[in-house]
């Protein structure tokens, strides 16, 4: 049977997010997890869906891809297909052929598990490496730490909180109460929490939202930040603490961050935590 790649809607994301959630186990290389989806749906349900696409063989799905930006393709694959020839030829295709509407012509990256073939077979094609990414992973099959903060759980009508750390934390966010409400609404948003950290005088000083897989599989950390005015005092270890104690409440049976590795100091956060370094990962890159 032929691959297909499909452009789901929003009422197809259902099994394309299912899939996902299956493929997450511990042990398995870095790559898009379910929060993925679930932290890109504060654009909207239909905007989400625009920027996913899959590709099947004979109704099974295969690979998940996000366009996670214009030029960025975060794709993963089946554990038992990362190897298939045919389903990596034609994601090669899919993804160096603009007219297939995947990635643009010129400049374009694409994130994918590091023993999946499409590594090698984008290589030969001149693709070379992108910037280097530190995975880390926190076991969650003991209790965590008390992180010696007030941890806020965002309910609806506490999003401004929310929203107002992650803006300060990063310069270039777009992160409004809207967008928040809009994440929320979404089905992901189910088995996620947004927390916020507070200091001794009230300050809401950090902040995270996890998302878990499921029961007995990998959750994750997308986004966490810390206020610039209070930095320095271990708050981000506090809120990563905190995530970790939620993630496991949820189920989790492990907590997951991915963070540049040319960022020491979030590196450095999520080791006092209690996160053990992966190998470093990277994107395949084509130049424009």
């Amino acid at each position: 049977m032929p691959i297909v790649l499909g452009k789901p809607g929003v009422d197809a994301l259902t099994e394309a997010v299912r899939v996902l959630g299956e493929w997450q186990y511990d042990g398995a290389p870095p790559q898009l997890h379910p929060g993925d989806l679930g932290w890109y749906w504060r654009f909207g349900a239909q905007a989400t869906a625009a920027a996913v696409r899959t590709w099947s063989r004979d109704g099974r799905i295969l690979a998940v891809g996000l366009l996670d930006g214009p030029e960025l393709l975060r794709l993963t694959i089946a554990p038992d297909a990362r190897r298939d020839e045919e389903l990596t030829r034609r994601l090669v295709d899919d993804v160096t052929d603009p007219e297939h509407g995947v990635l643009p012509a010129g400049k374009a990256d694409v994130e994918a598990p590091d023993d999946a073939l499409i590594q090698d077979l984008l290589a030969e094609q001149g693709w070379n490496t992108g910037e280097p990414w530190t995975p880390l992973r926190r076991d969650l099959t003991r209790p965590v730490t008390d992180p010696g903060r007030r941890i806020e759980v965002i309910a609806p009508e506490r999003a401004h909180v929310r929203t107002a750390v992650q803006r300060a934390a990063f310069t270039n966010s777009t992160f409004t109460d809207e967008r928040w409400h809009a994440m929320a609404a979404g089905p992901l948003y189910a088995a996620a929490r947004c927390l916020v950290a507070h200091d001794d005088q009230g300050n809401a000083v950090a902040a995270t939202t996890v998302w878990s897989a499921g029961p007995g599989r990998p959750g994750l950390l997308e986004p966490m930040g810390v206020h610039p005015e209070h930095r320095g005092h271990g708050h981000g270890t506090a809120i990563t603490l905190a995530a970790a104690a939620t993630l496991r409440a949820l189920g989790s049976s492990s907590a997951l961050v991915c963070t540049p590795s040319a960022n020491a100091a979030a590196v450095a956060t999520y080791e006092s935590a209690g996160f053990e370094r992966r190998p470093g990962v990277r994107d395949r890159h084509r130049e424009g």
